[in-house]
This record gives structure tokens, sequence and C-alpha cells, in this order.
């Protein structure tokens, strides 16, 4: 107990993940993206159901209320995109209640940025480049999947098709439960299961794999597209390392009503589930009313990629102090 207080990295790893976060911001630099700072606490949480966001309540000048610490700076910078900001990026310090592990904290650094008038596939170069380039020992590829391909590769089932039933199953099975401990899961958390525990360990061995074309039950915050099968999904993508995804990007959505009405559907889903509501952010959502220029946006977990830089086994020693030692 009495040693708590100290870091949990070393002094010389912090000097590391310094000159890694320098070389971070040069590469944004010279290509003219906008470094900003948005606020931690916001008027609206992420409804989404697979995350947890945490809330205080604030005494304000308009009397009490509750803001909410940001799962990542996305509501903010939107609306910066929508005030006219041109390309952005951010190292900005996010919130997830729960997410604590080998490669999860509470409190971690999101690295995210925008691109106005880029393309998805835009954006996945940058995206790789950069990451290439914080390791300058790693010469693999970049080799693209389709979702569906890797449920039928690794698992010998369709995710579009396949009956919940049968996910359900499969997920109790490869999750090593009852078959009654998924009986009320939904089709999406199936999927997310069976996605983390089977097929993304295998993903980014000697490579760095980008994954695209996931159901557009998942999309979030993403427009949607029909792919080649005629199947709507979500445009955006995941980047994995040695297992580990590193980050998330979208083609953005810009239409408020589409966005107020995922976010409505989210809250119901909450309510059937038992879990609380979400507050929407009413600011985002009139940002998008005024007009967000059409482009793409990404999300990348900067202390994950200097763990994988720095060859750490877990993420707090690349954290000065990690959640429990805060």
């Amino acid at each position: 107990m009495t040693e708590s207080w100290r870091p949990t990295a070393t002094i010389e790893t912090l000097r590391e993940r310094a000159r890694l976060l320098a070389n971070v911001r040069h590469f944004f630099a010279a290509r003219g993206v906008l470094e900003v700072e948005t606020p931690v606490l916001g008027q609206g949480g992420s409804t989404d159901v697979h995350l947890v966001s945490l809330s205080t309540m604030a005494r304000t000048d308009r009397g009490q209320r509750r803001l909410w610490l940001q799962t990542s700076p996305e509501f903010h910078m939107k609306r910066l995109l929508a005030a006219g900001s041109g390309p952005i990026f951010q190292l900005a310090k996010s919130f997830r209640d729960g997410e604590v592990g080998v490669r999860h904290n509470i409190e971690f650094t999101m690295l995210e940025w925008y691109r106005p008038g880029f393309t998805l596939p835009d954006l996945i170069d940058e995206t790789t480049t950069l990451v290439a380039n914080m390791l300058p020992s790693f010469h693999g590829p970049v080799v693209h999947y389709r979702y569906r391909q890797l449920f039928h590769t690794y698992l010998a089932v369709d995710p579009f098709t396949t009956s919940l039933e049968a996910l359900r199953r499969l997920a109790a099975e490869r999750g090593q439960m009852s078959t009654g401990a998924m009986v009320n899961e939904g089709r999406d958390t199936c999927l997310d299961l069976l996605m983390g525990l089977v097929i993304e360990p295998q993903l980014g061995r000697n490579e760095l794999s980008v994954v695209v074309d996931y159901p557009a039950s998942q999309a979030a915050l993403a427009r949607r597209h029909q792919d080649t099968d005629g199947e709507w999904v979500a445009s955006r993508f995941e980047l994995y390392l040695n297992g580990i995804e590193l980050a998330n990007g979208y083609d953005e959505l810009t239409d408020a009503a589409e966005q107020r009405a995922r976010f409505i559907k989210d809250n119901a889903e909450r309510r059937c589930l038992g879990l609380p509501e979400v507050d929407v952010d009413e600011r985002l959502l009139a940002a998008l009313e005024h007009g967000m220029p059409d482009g793409v946006g990404v999300a990348l977990g900067i202390d994950r990629l200097v763990q994988l830089v720095l060859g750490k086994a877990r993420l707090e020693e690349v954290l000065a102090f990690s959640t429990p030692n805060c």
C-alpha cells in the first residue's frame, strides 16, 4: 500500500510516449490538419448500448445539470466541422465505464481526426500510413477483409442470414457458457462476442488487417450502403494489428433526422435491456441540421498503439497512472 503512489509506467516509458505523440502531431502538421481541443464534458453522452457513459451532476449558471464525460471527442469535433474548421485532429481524454483490463482503462487517450472531402479509402490509406510510420520495423502488407467473409472463414456461418437462435448457441459454445446465458441477447451482441473471441485474434498477424462492410445495424454514426451482395452495410472500417483493434473509421452521417432516429432507437433498446437512458446531444443534432460537410473520420486508441510500439504487455504500462492507481 505504501508504494501505491508510484506511476504505473516508468519514466523512460513516459519519455518514449511523449516522443511518439510528438510524431503524431508532426504527421498531421505536415498534412495541414489543425489540432483542436474540446471539452471532456458534454450535454449528451453516447447512446450506444454497447458503451457505458459516465456522468456527473454539476452546478452551472442554469442550476444543477447532468453533464456527460465523453466516450470520444466526436460530438464536439463535428460541431467544429459544421462551423467550418476544415480537417482537424485531437489527442483527447475519453471515458468508458467498466473498461478495465490488459488493453482497457476507464480513462484513456483517443486520437481522433476528420477529413472533409475524403473518401473512406482515402482515410484507410492515411490511417495505415500513420500506423506504419509509428512502427518503423513493421513491413507487412495492408490486407482488406469483408466482415461476411471472415465469419464464413472462421465460423462457417453467415452473419447476415444465420438465425438468431443459431448465433446464440454458437456464441454460448465459443464463450464456454450455458445456452441459457445467451437466451436474451440480440443479434449484434452475439456477433460482437464471436468477432472478439474467434475472429479478432486471427487479424493483424504480420499485416495490417482492414475489415469493412459491417452489418448496417452496427453503423452508429456512419452512413450505410449496399455491398456487392446487395446487403445494406455500414460505411465504416476497423483496423487490426496483432489481434488488437486499433482504429474505427466512418463515412460520417450528416443527416440530422436520421441521426436523431438512431439516438431514439438506441435509447428504446436501452429501456428494453434495463439500461439507463443517455441524454441525446441536441447541439450535435443542431450542428448537423446547420450542415456538416461530407467527409470521413476515425478514432484510434493511441494508448494501444503506444503499447504495441513499445512492446508492453499491459496498457497500464504506458499510462502515467492507470485508473486503479489514479
